[in-house]
C-alpha cells in the first residue's frame, strides 16, 4: 500500500485535535502524512511547523454557510480552485486514502478524493452531522462517530494522556470554567458572578477568559479580591483540567469528550449558535445517560452551580463517565482504515 496518507479539515480547535490525533498515530505507524487545510481559520496555527508531517498545505478557502450571495459565490470558487490544487496533490503523491475530520478546511480535499475516486473516510464529531460531511458521507467507505450507532468505532479520538491522568472526583475543592481558546462572554459573566460565594466555600477557581477579556476579567478578580488561575490560551490544558474536581464549560465535542476521559463531573452551557444547535446535542447525548448537567445560557441562575456542588451523585458520575469512553480510539479507526 502506497505510505502516502492525506489528513484534511479543521478551522477550529475541535476539528484540528482529531486531525491531530490521526496525524500523530499515522506517523507513528510509518505513514507519510499530508495535511490539506486552509489558510483561514486555526489550521495554519496548529500544522505549519508540525514534525509529524511529512507536507502540510493551507489552501485558500472559507466557509460557504452564512454568507450573502456574492460571498457564496467567491466561496465556491475558492473552493473549485482548492479542489483542482488538491487532485494534483492527491495525483503527484499517489495517495492511497483521505480521511476528513470535517470543516469548511475539508472540502477540496474530500471533493477531490471523490472526483479521483480515492479511498475515502469521516470522522464526524458532533452529534448533529456538519453540512460538508452529510454532503460526501454517501461516498465515503466509513464514517466514524461517537454519536452514530453505526459507526465501528464509536470511542472519540483523544490524546493517551488524558486517560492516565483519570482519577474519580471525590470532594469538590477545584472548579475550572472553559470558555474555549475563543472565550465565552456568558460563562465569563457567570464566574464573575458567582466567584465570591466559590470563594466563600473555599473552591479554587481556574478560568478560561479567552484573548478578548483576559484583562478585564484579572482586573475584576483583583476587585474581589480572589485569587484565581486566570489565562486565555494554555498549551498544557490538561494539566489545569485535570487539577478540577468540577467543571463549567461549552460542549464543543473535543473539550467535552475529553472531560468525560478525565472523569470530570461537569455543567455543560452550550454555544448557542453553533451549527444545528450541535453543541446543545452534544452535551445532551450525555445529559440523557446521566453523566452531565446541561443549562442554556438563558436558563443560567447564580445559584444553580451551588445546588450542584452538594449534588451526592457527583462520586457515582465522575465513575460512569471513565466508563463511558476508551482509549486507542484513533489506533481501532486507522486499524479499520489500513485493512
Amino acid at each position: 500500500m502506497n505510505k502516502y496518507i492525506i489528513v484534511t479539515g479543521g478551522g477550529t480547535g475541535g476539528h484540528l485535535s482529531v486531525a491531530k490525533a490521526f496525524i500523530n498515530e499515522l506517523n507513528t505507524q510509518g505513514y507519510k502524512v499530508i495535511f490539506i487545510g486552509s489558510t483561514k481559520g486555526q489550521d495554519k496555527k496548529w500544522f505549519e511547523n508540525e514534525p509529524s508531517l511529512y507536507k502540510a498545505f493551507f489552501l485558500k478557502t472559507q466557509g460557504v454557510v452564512n454568507q450573502k450571495l456574492f460571498g457564496k459565490i467567491y466561496s465556491l470558487w475558492l473552493i473549485l480552485k482548492a479542489v483542482l490544487k488538491s487532485i494534483q496533490i492527491i495525483k503527484k503523491y499517489k495517495v492511497s486514502k483521505v480521511i476528513s475530520v470535517g470543516g469548511f478546511s475539508a472540502a477540496s480535499a474530500s471533493f477531490a478524493s471523490i472526483i479521483t475516486k480515492t479511498d475515502f473516510y469521516i470522522h464526524e464529531q458532533n452529534s448533529v452531522m456538519g453540512k460538508l460531511n452529510k454532503l460526501t458521507s454517501k461516498y465515503a467507505k466509513e464514517v466514524f462517530s461517537s454519536y452514530l450507532d453505526t459507526s465501528k468505532v464509536k470511542d472519540y479520538p483523544i490524546r493517551e494522556e488524558f486517560f492516565t491522568k483519570q482519577r474519580v472526583r471525590t470532594n469538590i475543592k477545584t472548579i475550572i470554567f472553559l470558555g474555549g481558546s475563543q472565550g465565552a462572554k456568558a460563562i465569563n459573566e457567570y464566574v464573575i458572578e458567582v466567584a465570591p460565594t466559590l470563594n466563600n466555600l473555599g473552591i479554587k477557581i481556574i478560568h478560561q477568559t479567552g484573548k478578548d477579556e483576559l484583562k478585564s476579567i484579572e482586573e475584576k478578580y483583583k476587585t474581589l479580591n480572589i485569587d484565581a488561575d486566570v489565562f486565555d490560551f494554555s498549551n498544557n490544558l490538561i494539566d489545569k483540567m485535570q487539577k478540577a474536581d468540577f467543571a463549567v464549560s461549552r460542549s464543543g465535542a473535543s473539550t467535552l469528550w475529553e472531560l468525560v476521559a478525565l472523569g470530570i463531573p461537569t455543567l455543560f452551557i452550550p454555544y448557542p449558535y453553533a451549527a444545528s444547535n450541535h453543541q446543545y446535542y452534544n452535551a445532551k447525548y450525555l445529559l440523557d445517560n446521566d453523566l452531565c448537567f446541561l443549562k442554556t445560557q438563558k436558563e443560567l441562575y447564580p445559584k444553580y452551580l451551588t445546588t450542584l456542588l452538594d449534588n451526592q451523585h457527583l462520586n457515582k458520575i465522575s465513575q460512569n463517565l471513565i466508563k463511558t469512553i476508551h482509549p486507542n480510539a484513533v489506533h481501532n479507526i486507522i486499524k479499520i482504515i489500513m485493512n
